[in-house]
């Protein structure tokens, strides 16, 4: 039987009834006094209660988590699970390079709790976009906090004098590529979010160790297949993949600053050139892109344009990455031979 303590209302008002009725009402303000007496005596007996009790929640519901874009999303959400509402600030597809921030990328900042980034000079337009969102609450984790990084480990070889293919001052920021890095990357997401969000430790905790376990699996499988083709030197128009390059003992030459609307005769001249001169034995591009041209320079080479998969678009399913990278691994396993 459930009593509200704060009223008690009776609808009969026979005479044989009433004192029956006056004595219950007497027992259930004994008993609710009684129960106002413990409920203030409760934090007496119990110091954690006290300690919680005092410390009141930042903000109800769910932790509010915004990640900058694909990989680093997709790392974010397998630590999270269900337990953190974790959003995206740079679509999938988008130009992450010289992205130009929004209002409503100002907005998602302004009221989340913790925002998640890949670092390494990569986000140029987070610094300005965090300054207008004025949130002095917000926890800043750095996906790669603790990363050396590279810059040229392999020629590079630019076609044009007057271009800058996204320079990186902070070095090569495509960590998320070496699946070895990407444990760091999901290891220092987990530390920011328990750090945030100490109530769903547990949670982090058993979230991050079989998604880490998964990218143990990968690099061995990578290592397995790719040590029968040592010393592969390919080219790709995309300057993101020297970590996986050299996690693997293959060779990058990428061209960095090949335009994607219109080759120039000077182009495909390089192109040619850096194929001969590094013995070159496969070229990539990016899925989904259909540039005739790239094709056309294929043909003249005499290689197969392939597809290399640098994760900035795709599902947002945490194992995207790891479909998208066994199909890298098919692909340069095949391009090697």
């Amino acid at each position: 039987m459930i009593v509200n303590c704060r009223g008690l209302r009776t609808s009969r008002q026979g005479s044989g009834i009433l004192p029956i009725v006056a004595l219950l009402m007497l027992s259930m303000a004994t008993g609710c006094s009684q129960s106002n007496r413990n409920q203030g005596k409760t934090s007496e007996q119990s110091p954690q209660a006290q300690e919680a009790a005092s410390t009141p929640r930042l903000q109800p519901g769910k932790t509010k988590v915004v990640t900058t874009f694909l990989p680093i999303y997709l790392f974010t959400k397998a630590v999270a699970g269900n337990v953190a509402d974790v959003e995206i600030l740079v679509r999938p597809g988008t130009e992450v390079h010289e992205y130009q921030a929004t209002p409503e990328n100002v907005k998602a900042i302004a009221t989340a709790n913790v925002l998640v980034k890949n670092g390494l000079g990569l986000e140029v337009f987070l610094e300005n976009t965090v300054k207008n969102a004025q949130n002095s609450k917000l926890t800043e984790i750095d996906a790669s906090k603790g990363i050396k990084p590279l810059n040229e480990i392999s020629p590079v070889v630019k076609t044009t004098q007057e271009e800058k293919d996204h320079e990186h001052t902070q070095g090569n920021p495509h960590v998320w590529l070496d699946p070895v890095l990407a444990k760091q990357q999901v290891t220092n997401i987990r530390n920011g979010l328990i750090a945030a969000d100490p109530a769903n430790k547990a949670t982090y905790q058993v979230n991050a160790a079989a998604y880490i376990k998964e990218l143990e699996s990968l690099n061995s499988e990578f290592h397995q297949t790719l040590q029968k083709t040592p010393s592969c030197t390919f080219i790709t128009f995309h300057d993101a993949f020297p970590y996986l390059a050299k996690r693997y003992n293959l060779k990058q030459v990428a061209v960095v600053q090949i335009p994607e609307d219109q080759l120039s005769p000077t182009d495909v001249q390089n192109a040619v050139n850096a194929v001969k001169k590094y013995k070159v034995k496969a070229l990539f591009s990016e899925p989904g892109v259909d540039n005739k041209l790239l094709v056309s320079l294929s043909k003249d080479l005499k290689l197969t344009l392939r597809p290399l998969d640098s994760l900035e678009t795709g599902e947002t399913d945490p194992q995207h990455y790891f479909q998208a990278m066994k199909a890298n691994l098919q692909t340069l396993q095949t391009a090697c031979k």
